[in-house]
């Protein structure tokens, strides 16, 4: 015995076997969810050549197959493997490099967090990420004074847990060429009284961004390899890596060709001439591991750092209302555009004002039901008068469940005791096309899936608040948290043909948990464990 499962050689029955079809793999005495349009559950399946070739109870799969592999699951729950439909895997390899500065209590616990790391690295940019100041005491906004005290020669840039605003010290201002504030298009170089307080806002992030070296080959794939290695671990075997660039996609193409990356990734790259040039020129690209069919546009910022953009203006801050990221123009352009090319678009929209601007673009490029699968990913604040124009052209809302248990401490500060209540609206947003698809948005949020399942049914925290959960008028059930974690997540990717279910002729992706998600109390949900992880029937996570 081994862990959790035993792993049988079969070697020696293999005489008994005398009429049964061979296979690579075979698992029995599962509770295996299927997540096939009846929610079926089955006992046992077979593997071959990376794909699952039958399903059913132990007596009829080992009966008809036998297999030089076989997993005894002892009773134990088996899923397909989880999809991730919005996260940001690069990125999440890249924050392993760099500072934590996540779940941080004060700017002072940021700056000796930083300073300790700045010990074991000590040459060029310090980079850290995951300081959000809505989890310390006064929620304000900090400034660059004391990364100017304690690293004056070395320059400095940590950016906001949702990636949409950050603070950088004067060294690092300098490198940029930034001297003072100044207007521009979806962002904001934030002063006080004249001079540069170090805050950066949306796209101002960039200016400063720009100036860090990029990554060599040999970091770019420790960045890869790290992440896969804890997505893994997760439970994870697809993941949506939303706003690449073209030469990444090269690189990872490289990388999955010597069979050293071997997670499936749905790449979206980011909205810029050279990407929409490279792809246009190529075409969509598809192989079992890497599918590259989609853009990723910005319309706003995001709720926390007051970049959302919203129709009335914040609860508290009432001479703001956020703003667009680009010019409606340009939005127009870019749909008509991936319409015509019949490439997909997957346009980020946080705030009301946002949402109905992206809304209303798509239902006129659209023209109605189709099955293009165009997304809106997060769709967080939604009008009551624009919720329908989801269903009206087919758009998907791509949500991420754990953002409503994450931002639920201060969202209502940010939008007032009405409007909160068109947010995170998980089980309206459903109610559009009858499926919508789950993902975290990692490294904003972590990158467990379990989390995903408790926030979208449980609509609660680590410490059971709030009591009766947050608007659990919108809460999922388990079933349907766990098709928009698998099957639903596949089909905004245009791939449930191939997984997200365990049928015959899917890639045989699954994940063995030590309990069953769906007949497990809510207080335990939290501590389930993610035993074994395959991929085309492939062992690529075992727990010691």
């Amino acid at each position: 015995m081994k862990g959790f499962l035993t792993v049988l050689s079969v070697a020696a029955l293999l005489f008994t076997s005398c009429g049964k079809q061979k296979a690579d793999l075979i698992l029995y005495n599962g509770k295996v969810y299927t997540i096939n349009d009846a929610f079926d559950t089955v006992q046992a399946f077979a593997v071959k050549d990376g794909k699952i070739i039958a399903a059913g109870n132990n007596a009829q799969i080992r009966k008809a197959y036998s297999a030089s592999e076989e997993i005894d699951a002892m009773g134990k729950t088996v899923y397909p493997g989880f999809i991730d439909s919005h996260a940001h895997f690069f990125g999440y390899g890249q924050s392993l490099q760099t500072a934590d500065l996540r779940e941080t209590q004060s700017w002072e616990e940021v700056c000796s967090r930083l300073t300790e790391f700045a010990r074991t690295h000590s040459d060029g940019w310090l980079i850290g990420n995951g300081w959000d100041q809505n989890d310390w005491p006064d929620r304000q906004f900090p400034d660059k004074t004391k990364l100017d005290q304690l690293f004056p020669d070395r320059p400095v840039l940590l950016t906001r847990i949702d990636g949409h605003a950050a603070i950088a010290n004067q060294k690092a201002l300098t490198e940029a060429g930034l001297t003072k504030s100044y207007d521009l298009i979806g962002g904001e170089i934030v002063s006080r009284n004249g001079a540069l307080t170090g805050l950066l806002i949306d796209n101002a992030t960039s200016l400063v961004e720009s100036k860090i070296p990029a990554p060599s080959p040999q970091q770019k794939e420790k960045i890869l390899l790290d992440a896969q290695r804890n997505c893994f671990a997760a439970g994870l075997t697809t993941i949506d890596d939303c706003g690449l660039s073209a030469d990444m996609v090269d690189f990872i193409e490289k990388l999955q060709a010597t069979n050293q990356l071997k997670m499936r990734l749905y790449v979206m790259l980011s909205d810029s001439k050279p990407n929409y040039d490279y792809l246009f020129k190529r075409g969509a690209i598809k192989t079992d591991r890497l599918n590259v069919r989609s853009f990723k546009v910005f319309a706003d910022g995001a709720l926390g750092s007051r970049g959302a953009c919203l129709l009335r203006p914040y609860h508290d801050m009432p001479g703001k209302s956020g703003f667009l990221l680009s010019s409606p123009e340009h939005f127009e352009q870019t749909a008509a555009k991936l319409a015509e090319k019949n490439f997909q678009m997957c346009t980020h929209a946080i705030g009301d004002s946002a949402n109905r601007t992206i809304l209303k673009i798509y239902n006129k490029v659209l023209k109605g039901k189709n099955d293009r699968r165009w997304r809106i990913e997060h769709a967080q604040v939604v009008s009551p008068q624009d919720i329908d124009r989801f269903g009206t052209a087919s758009i998907i809302p791509s949500v991420q469940p754990t953002h409503a248990t994450s931002d639920m401490y201060w969202a209502k500060d940010r939008l007032g005791p009405e409007r909160i209540k068109s947010a995170y609206t998980l089980k309206q947003l459903l109610r559009q096309n009858g499926w919508i698809p789950l993902g975290t948005d990692f490294p904003v949020e972590q990158i467990n899936p379990i989390l995903t399942f408790y926030a979208a049914t449980v609509r609660k925290d680590a410490r059971n608040f709030p009591e009766g959960g947050f608007q659990k008028e919108n809460a999922l059930t388990g079933e349907e948290a766990l098709r928009g974690m698998t099957i639903w997540a596949a089909k905004a990717n245009f791939e449930e043909k191939e997984k997200g279910s365990i049928e015959t002729g899917k890639f045989a992706d699954f994940v063995v948990l030590d309990r069953d998600l769906l007949n497990t109390s809510p207080t335990q949900i939290l501590s389930t464990q993610v035993l074994k992880t395959y991929i085309n029937g492939e062992k690529v996570y075992e727990k010691e």
